[in-house]
């Protein structure tokens, strides 16, 4: 299977059975797109679709992660150090990328939004975690994925309260957002140093202890 996703013939068929979705999502509700409809509209059989697809949810997730985050996920790619100019960036590319999903599966949107926000919470989560890691080489690991955990949850309620309770540009919007996160990703990384050292502390300790004084 992983040396099949190489050759064309098999990207260009799972794309056409991804259009072929995204298609239907404009005219159904999710629930009521059926694999018929969507072979039909994609015009292969059943059994293509589930050489490639175990369901439409299976379907739902993998195109939402493969297809449409792409974009987002490039975007946010371009930035190599987690600071306001990042935070503000990566919100941008969520809300355009749930604005232009909204628009693209209006029958369905409503249907897609607990996978969208799994997948969107998941695919932030690692970016932050591997940025912070990289800029953070003397904090915990724990405190740093509790962190880019909360940062993506963060980002994510704040794209859905603009996106239905707020009528400013989005861009005026995450300026006021981000004071909040910077200061909880401070608390979270100052945290993860004081703890970090504490252990160090800990197992100097420790070692001083159980080393004969002849050693000194």
């Amino acid at each position: 299977m992983t040396e099949n996703r190489l050759d064309p013939r098999f990207v260009r068929t799972r794309r056409l059975i991804m259009d072929a979705f995204l298609l239907l999502s404009t005219k159904k509700d999710f629930k009521n797109i059926s694999i018929k409809d969507i072979t039909s509209e994609a015009t292969i059989n059943r059994a293509t679709f589930y050489y490639h697809f175990m369901d439409k949810y299976d379907l739902l997730e993998k195109t939402l992660e493969e297809h449409l985050m792409t974009n987002v996920m490039r975007e946010i790619s371009i930035h190599d150090q987690l600071n306001e100019t990042t935070l503000a960036s990566v919100f941008m590319s969520v809300t355009q990328f749930q604005s232009s999903l909204a628009s693209q599966c209006r029958k369905s949107f409503e249907s897609f939004t607990s996978v969208i926000e799994a997948i969107i919470k998941k695919e932030l989560e690692q970016v932050f975690f591997e940025m912070m890691m990289n800029q953070n080489a003397g904090v915990r690991e724990e405190s740093v994925r509790i962190a880019s955990v909360m940062l993506s949850w963060s980002i994510y309620g704040a794209a859905v309260n603009w996106q239905y309770n707020d009528t400013r540009p989005a861009e005026e919007y995450i300026q006021l957002v981000i004071p909040y996160l910077s200061q909880g990703l401070k608390f979270f990384i100052e945290e993860g140093v004081v703890s970090c050292s504490i252990r160090q502390s800990n197992a100097l300790s420790k070692r001083d202890l159980l080393m004969p004084n002849s050693l000194y």
